[in-house]
């Protein structure tokens, strides 16, 4: 089973994040995939998390996840000893950032990414919401599924006004991350 959790803040996607790949999982790779949310207080701003559940035998867990494959980090404000905790050994920390190696400290264990989520959404969308240029990071870096399986869930869960830049948000993302190694 592949586990991920979502940190961002209310209004940066992170739910619909987390949600669009559950999708992609489920809807368009035949995979078994559980999304859902964690709210504090229900206000632009606020911490959110996000998690996703992805497996090729049915998933019956429907707890936090805890123990993650990855951790995406939408806002890097977020990130502390409690919100860096749970990274399995080899898991990857996806961080929207131009200068991840400030927050090592916080992991003692797997890697690091840093991607420029804000510019590549601002650039793209003229909105600083990154929750798709960080899909496409994760997409980059796990493999978990298909790109044309993300392009799908977005134009079904999405307005249709709105298809055609997270889908190049996406893919801009996925490609500076592949180019990164």
């Amino acid at each position: 089973m592949i586990e991920v959790r979502w940190h961002g803040r209310g209004g940066q996607g992170c739910w619909t994040g987390a949600r669009l790949l559950g999708l992609a999982a489920a809807q368009f790779e035949g995979k078994y995939a559980l999304s859902f949310p964690s709210f504090g207080p229900e206000r632009r701003g606020a911490p959110v998390l996000g998690f996703t559940r992805i497996s090729d035998q049915k998933i019956y867990d429907r707890s936090e996840v805890r123990e993650c494959d990855y951790i995406v980090f939408l806002d890097e404000t977020l990130i502390n000893k409690d919100t860096g905790a749970g990274l399995k050994e080899n898991g990857i920390v996806l961080i929207n950032t131009t200068a991840a190696g400030k927050y090592e400290k916080y992991f003692t264990c797997g890697q690091m990414i840093a991607v420029d989520a804000t510019s590549i959404a601002l650039d793209i969308l003229g909105r600083p919401i990154t929750n798709t240029a960080m899909l496409g990071a994760l997409l980059a870096v796990s493999g978990i599924v298909e790109i044309e399986s993300v392009n799908n869930a977005i134009r079904h869960e999405m307005k249709a006004s709105i298809h055609t830049k997270n889908i190049q948000v996406v893919k801009t993302a996925c490609d500076a991350v592949r180019s990164m190694k």
